[in-house]
Protein backbone atom coordinates (compact mmCIF):
# COMPACT_ATOMS: atom_id res chain seq x y z
CA UNK A 1 0.00 0.00 0.00
CA UNK A 2 2.78 2.42 0.91
CA UNK A 3 4.57 1.71 -2.35
CA UNK A 4 1.39 2.16 -4.38
CA UNK A 5 0.55 5.43 -2.62
CA UNK A 6 4.10 6.73 -3.20
CA UNK A 7 3.89 5.99 -6.91
CA UNK A 8 0.53 7.79 -7.12
CA UNK A 9 1.96 10.88 -5.43
CA UNK A 10 4.98 10.90 -7.77
CA UNK A 11 2.77 10.58 -10.84
CA UNK A 12 0.60 13.44 -9.62
CA UNK A 13 3.64 15.65 -8.99
CA UNK A 14 5.07 14.84 -12.44
CA UNK A 15 1.76 15.71 -14.11
CA UNK A 16 1.57 18.99 -12.22
CA UNK A 17 5.13 19.89 -13.20
CA UNK A 18 4.44 19.05 -16.84
CA UNK A 19 1.37 21.26 -16.87
CA UNK A 20 3.34 24.11 -15.29
CA UNK A 21 6.10 23.81 -17.87
CA UNK A 22 3.57 23.72 -20.71
CA UNK A 23 1.88 26.83 -19.38
CA UNK A 24 5.22 28.65 -19.12
CA UNK A 25 6.18 27.53 -22.59
CA UNK A 26 2.90 28.74 -24.03
CA UNK A 27 3.35 32.06 -22.32
CA UNK A 28 6.85 32.55 -23.74
CA UNK A 29 5.81 31.48 -27.22
CA UNK A 30 2.91 33.90 -27.10
CA UNK A 31 5.20 36.72 -26.04
CA UNK A 32 7.70 35.86 -28.77
CA UNK A 33 4.93 35.70 -31.36
CA UNK A 34 3.47 39.00 -30.21
CA UNK A 35 6.94 40.61 -30.29
CA UNK A 36 7.58 39.26 -33.79
CA UNK A 37 4.20 40.48 -35.00
CA UNK A 38 4.81 43.92 -33.50
CA UNK A 39 8.27 44.09 -35.10
CA UNK A 40 6.89 43.07 -38.47
CA UNK A 41 4.12 45.64 -38.23
CA UNK A 42 6.58 48.34 -37.19
CA UNK A 43 8.86 47.41 -40.08
CA UNK A 44 5.99 47.52 -42.54
CA UNK A 45 4.89 50.91 -41.22
CA UNK A 46 8.41 52.30 -41.47
CA UNK A 47 8.73 50.95 -45.00
CA UNK A 48 5.39 52.42 -46.01
CA UNK A 49 6.36 55.78 -44.54
CA UNK A 50 9.69 55.79 -46.38
CA UNK A 51 7.94 54.96 -49.66
CA UNK A 52 4.96 57.31 -49.27
CA UNK A 53 4.47 59.66 -52.21
CA UNK A 54 1.76 61.96 -53.48
CA UNK A 55 0.54 63.42 -56.78
CA UNK A 56 3.10 66.23 -56.57
CA UNK A 57 5.96 63.72 -56.44
CA UNK A 58 4.62 62.02 -59.56
CA UNK A 59 4.19 65.36 -61.34
CA UNK A 60 7.71 66.41 -60.35
CA UNK A 61 9.32 63.28 -61.80
CA UNK A 62 7.17 63.27 -64.95
CA UNK A 63 7.96 66.94 -65.62
CA UNK A 64 11.61 66.99 -64.60
CA UNK A 65 12.57 64.00 -66.76
CA UNK A 66 11.80 65.71 -70.12
CA UNK A 67 13.19 68.97 -68.70
CA UNK A 68 16.48 67.23 -67.92
CA UNK A 69 16.42 65.42 -71.26
CA UNK A 70 16.34 68.74 -73.11
CA UNK A 71 19.15 70.06 -70.91
CA UNK A 72 21.22 67.01 -71.88
CA UNK A 73 20.50 67.66 -75.56
CA UNK A 74 21.62 71.26 -75.20
CA UNK A 75 24.68 70.29 -73.18
CA UNK A 76 25.62 67.67 -75.78
CA UNK A 77 25.65 70.36 -78.45
CA UNK A 78 27.83 72.59 -76.27
CA UNK A 79 30.35 69.85 -75.53
CA UNK A 80 30.87 69.42 -79.28
CA UNK A 81 30.40 72.99 -80.53
CA UNK A 82 31.25 75.34 -77.69
CA UNK A 83 34.06 77.71 -78.64
CA UNK A 84 34.89 78.43 -75.00
CA UNK A 85 36.58 75.93 -72.69
CA UNK A 86 34.41 77.24 -69.84
CA UNK A 87 31.24 76.53 -71.82
CA UNK A 88 32.37 73.03 -72.72
CA UNK A 89 33.32 72.31 -69.10
CA UNK A 90 29.97 73.55 -67.82
CA UNK A 91 28.10 71.46 -70.39
CA UNK A 92 30.01 68.33 -69.37
CA UNK A 93 29.13 68.94 -65.71
CA UNK A 94 25.46 69.36 -66.59
CA UNK A 95 25.51 66.02 -68.41
CA UNK A 96 27.25 64.32 -65.48
CA UNK A 97 24.71 65.63 -62.95
CA UNK A 98 21.43 65.32 -64.80
CA UNK A 99 21.74 61.96 -66.55
CA UNK A 100 21.82 59.99 -63.24
CA UNK A 101 18.87 62.05 -61.96
CA UNK A 102 16.83 61.02 -64.99
CA UNK A 103 17.57 57.35 -64.24
CA UNK A 104 16.63 57.81 -60.59
CA UNK A 105 13.31 59.52 -61.35
CA UNK A 106 12.52 56.89 -63.97
CA UNK A 107 12.99 54.24 -61.28
CA UNK A 108 10.58 56.04 -58.96
CA UNK A 109 7.86 56.23 -61.60
CA UNK A 110 8.22 52.56 -62.50
CA UNK A 111 8.05 51.58 -58.82
CA UNK A 112 4.90 53.68 -58.40
CA UNK A 113 3.27 52.20 -61.51
CA UNK A 114 3.20 55.60 -63.25
CA UNK A 115 3.92 56.53 -66.86
CA UNK A 116 7.54 57.36 -67.71
CA UNK A 117 8.02 60.17 -70.27
CA UNK A 118 9.73 58.89 -73.40
CA UNK A 119 12.90 60.52 -74.64
CA UNK A 120 12.49 62.26 -77.98
CA UNK A 121 13.54 65.20 -80.09
CA UNK A 122 10.07 66.77 -80.33
CA UNK A 123 9.62 69.34 -77.56
CA UNK A 124 6.24 70.67 -78.69
CA UNK A 125 4.43 68.64 -76.06
CA UNK A 126 6.39 70.37 -73.30
CA UNK A 127 6.41 73.88 -74.76
CA UNK A 128 4.36 75.27 -71.87
CA UNK A 129 6.68 73.83 -69.22
CA UNK A 130 8.69 76.38 -67.25
CA UNK A 131 12.07 77.02 -68.84
CA UNK A 132 11.65 74.63 -71.77
CA UNK A 133 12.96 75.67 -75.17
CA UNK A 134 10.71 75.36 -78.21
CA UNK A 135 11.64 73.36 -81.31
CA UNK A 136 12.42 76.69 -82.98
CA UNK A 137 14.82 77.60 -80.16
CA UNK A 138 16.59 74.26 -80.46
CA UNK A 139 16.90 74.63 -84.24
CA UNK A 140 18.48 78.07 -83.79
CA UNK A 141 20.92 76.68 -81.25
CA UNK A 142 21.92 73.84 -83.56
CA UNK A 143 22.60 76.31 -86.36
CA UNK A 144 24.68 78.72 -84.27
CA UNK A 145 28.48 78.67 -84.34
CA UNK A 146 31.46 80.04 -82.47
CA UNK A 147 30.89 82.73 -79.86
CA UNK A 148 27.32 83.17 -81.09
CA UNK A 149 26.67 79.58 -80.09
CA UNK A 150 28.23 80.14 -76.65
CA UNK A 151 26.09 83.21 -76.00
CA UNK A 152 22.91 81.51 -77.19
CA UNK A 153 23.62 78.36 -75.20
CA UNK A 154 24.33 80.24 -71.97
CA UNK A 155 21.29 82.50 -72.37
CA UNK A 156 18.98 79.56 -73.03
CA UNK A 157 20.45 77.44 -70.27
CA UNK A 158 20.01 80.21 -67.70
CA UNK A 159 16.32 80.31 -68.60
CA UNK A 160 16.17 76.50 -68.57
CA UNK A 161 17.81 76.30 -65.13
CA UNK A 162 15.47 78.92 -63.70
CA UNK A 163 12.55 76.76 -64.79
CA UNK A 164 14.06 73.72 -63.09
CA UNK A 165 14.65 75.68 -59.88
CA UNK A 166 11.02 76.80 -59.87
CA UNK A 167 9.79 73.23 -60.40
CA UNK A 168 12.09 71.95 -57.66
CA UNK A 169 10.80 74.64 -55.29
CA UNK A 170 7.25 73.41 -55.80
CA UNK A 171 8.38 69.85 -55.05
CA UNK A 172 10.10 70.92 -51.83
CA UNK A 173 6.96 72.74 -50.70
CA UNK A 174 4.34 70.15 -51.67
CA UNK A 175 6.07 66.79 -52.18
CA UNK A 176 5.79 63.89 -49.72
CA UNK A 177 8.48 61.49 -50.95
CA UNK A 178 11.73 62.09 -49.07
CA UNK A 179 14.17 61.17 -51.87
CA UNK A 180 12.27 63.45 -54.29
CA UNK A 181 12.33 66.47 -52.00
CA UNK A 182 16.01 65.80 -51.31
CA UNK A 183 16.74 65.74 -55.05
CA UNK A 184 14.72 68.94 -55.48
CA UNK A 185 16.86 70.64 -52.85
CA UNK A 186 20.03 69.48 -54.61
CA UNK A 187 18.73 70.77 -57.96
CA UNK A 188 18.02 74.19 -56.46
CA UNK A 189 21.49 74.44 -54.95
CA UNK A 190 23.42 73.18 -58.00
CA UNK A 191 21.47 75.01 -60.67
CA UNK A 192 21.39 78.34 -58.84
CA UNK A 193 25.19 78.10 -58.64
CA UNK A 194 25.38 77.33 -62.36
CA UNK A 195 23.07 80.27 -63.15
CA UNK A 196 25.55 82.57 -61.40
CA UNK A 197 28.41 80.98 -63.31
CA UNK A 198 26.65 81.37 -66.66
CA UNK A 199 25.66 84.97 -65.99
CA UNK A 200 29.29 85.70 -65.19
CA UNK A 201 30.35 84.16 -68.51
CA UNK A 202 27.72 86.35 -70.21
CA UNK A 203 29.22 89.38 -68.50
CA UNK A 204 26.21 89.84 -66.24
CA UNK A 205 27.65 88.50 -63.00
Amino acid sequence: MTSTRTRAVLVALAATAALALTACGSGDDGADTAHASHSAAAGATASATAGAHNAQDVSFAQSMIPHHQQALEMAGLAVDRGSSAQVRSLAARIEKAQDPEIRTMTGWLKAWGEDVPMAGMDHSGHAGMTGMMSDKDMTMLKQAKGTDFDTMFLTMMVQHHRGAVEMAGTEKAKGAYGPATTMADAIITAQNAEIKEMNKLLGKG
